[in-house]
């Protein structure tokens, strides 16, 4: 693997995970020692950072990881639901029934209890999202799909620690799943849509929560 590739997913795991949060300053100089590469590829991965919308460069030798608030999350749902919920509806007439059959099961039965629990969630969404774009077979749609999914990995930690939104969230899921595999493309794009609304309205009353806390704390 390239240097620079290897640091740009190094650092791209961990602004997704929250281990480089929102406004961390992301140095030349430090970030190229720890990561054990030279300056120039640290350089091309914080690059591409900028490009997705991650880090912003603040001045040529200045560049900083991305905010994310309630506007930026409601610009990434509007964009979401008309991409997804048009992927839903080509996926269930295009797709293969069988394989849509098979995950409808696997989120009646997930577990989310605990880290590794939940963990096998996402990445059984993650196995749904790739269903959809195996079906839908359409290249720019999976292509303006990406960045956006990029992006959603930050705003799902506002729902980890939910477990009623969690649980809500696997039952949706397996909505939008069953729908596929009956073929029923509005029902896919409805169930999806109801999803994201959900989703969308959680996270946000997180944020609010998370406001009013700090406000409380602040002497």
């Amino acid at each position: 693997m390239r240097a620079s590739e290897k640091a740009y997913l190094t650092l791209l795991e961990e602004i997704q995970s929250g281990a480089l949060p929102s406004g961390a300053v992301l140095a030349e100089a430090s970030q190229a020692e720890r990561l054990g590469v030279s300056r120039t590829p640290l350089r091309e991965a914080l690059r591409r950072l900028v490009a997705d919308g991650l880090a912003v460069q603040q001045s040529p030798r200045v560049t900083v990881v991305a905010g994310l608030d309630a506007d930026d999350i409601r610009s990434l749902f509007e964009i979401r639901r008309a991409l997804e919920e048009t992927a839903a509806r080509l996926a269930a007439q295009r797709g293969d029934r069988g394989a849509f059959t098979a995950l409808a099961a696997e989120f009646s039965h997930v577990d989310l209890d605990g880290d590794e629990g939940r963990d096998a969630y996402y990445a059984l969404i993650a196995r749904l999202d790739a269903e959809v774009d195996a079906s839908h077979g359409n290249d720019y749609l999976t292509s303006a799909l990406r960045p956006v999914r990029t992006h959603l990995v930050r705003v799902r930690r506002m729902a980890r620690d939910k477990p009623e939104r969690l649980a809500a969230s696997a039952s949706e899921h397996l909505q939008i799943a069953r729908a596929l595999a009956s073929g029923d493309a509005e029902l896919a794009a409805h169930a999806t849509h109801v999803h994201l609304h959900n989703a969308l309205t959680g996270i946000l009353d997180s944020l609010q929560q998370q406001r009013t806390l700090d406000s409380e704390g602040t002497p």
